[in-house]
């Protein structure tokens, strides 16, 4: 059982371990910025060797791996792996990588035109601030109208109930798509949601602890929640 406060984690693959035997599968967030907590290619190899690799994805900042350290973890193989960043670092590499899926921020100005592109592959559309919720909703159609299996990254209620209704909507089978919700909060809603036969990947960011407040903050911003 994960304690409330713990939110962040520096050791991804036990916390992973845990959420597999819980029946969800796992996205890994490498730290963007100051670089903190282990590097991809350490990661790959310590998901391979617990047998977890097929249950986790590896979420990778291209703008600051760059597009050919990119490249060569995804050649690597192991996890599979998603593309996070500005769409200018993003998309021209995705479109090489189709096996990749690309991280897409509804409050971004192109968030609807990217999911028409990228609608036939694999996409986690990333809630945000309120006021962006109608973008959400739109891109939410975009993808549950198209061919690909999204995940739908959101921790409010609302937003939930709504990717479950669209995705009826849309006839989707529950293996079709998945809910994306942010590790350490959420804890009994993402029960139920498995309980009820949804699939659920859990997005554990990687990195060593700033406190629960801090925490909470950095996942509300990038994994659907309210700032």
């Amino acid at each position: 059982m994960f304690a409330r406060t713990r939110l962040w984690t520096d050791d991804p693959v036990g916390v992973a371990r845990e959420l597999v035997v819980d029946g969800c599968t796992v996205a890994i967030d490498h730290p963007t910025a100051d670089g903190a907590g282990p590097e991809p290619d350490d990661l790959i190899a310590r998901l391979s060797a617990a047998g977890l690799a097929a249950h986790c994805e590896l979420t990778l900042p291209v703008d600051r791996l760059g597009a050919a350290a990119v490249r060569a973890l995804v050649a690597a193989g192991g996890p599979s792996m998603a593309l996070s960043g500005p769409s200018a670092a993003v998309d021209d590499l995705a479109a090489d990588l189709p096996d990749v899926r690309v991280v897409v921020r509804a409050g971004d100005a192109d968030a609807e035109s990217r999911c028409r592109v990228f609608a036939g592959r694999r996409v986690r559309l990333v809630a945000g601030r309120p006021a962006a919720d109608l973008a959400f909703v739109r891109c939410l159609n975009v993808l549950m109208a198209g061919d690909g299996r999204p995940g739908i990254a959101a921790s409010a209620p609302r937003l939930i109930a709504i990717a479950g209704e669209r995705a009826a909507w849309n006839g989707r089978t529950p293996d079709s798509w998945e809910h994306v919700l942010p590790y350490g909060v959420l804890t009994e809603e993402r029960r139920r949601l498995v309980a009820a036969g949804y699939a659920v990947r859990v997005a554990v960011p990687s990195g060593p602890g700033a406190g629960a407040s801090a925490g909470l903050g950095v996942l509300v911003r990038r994994l659907g929640g309210r700032s």
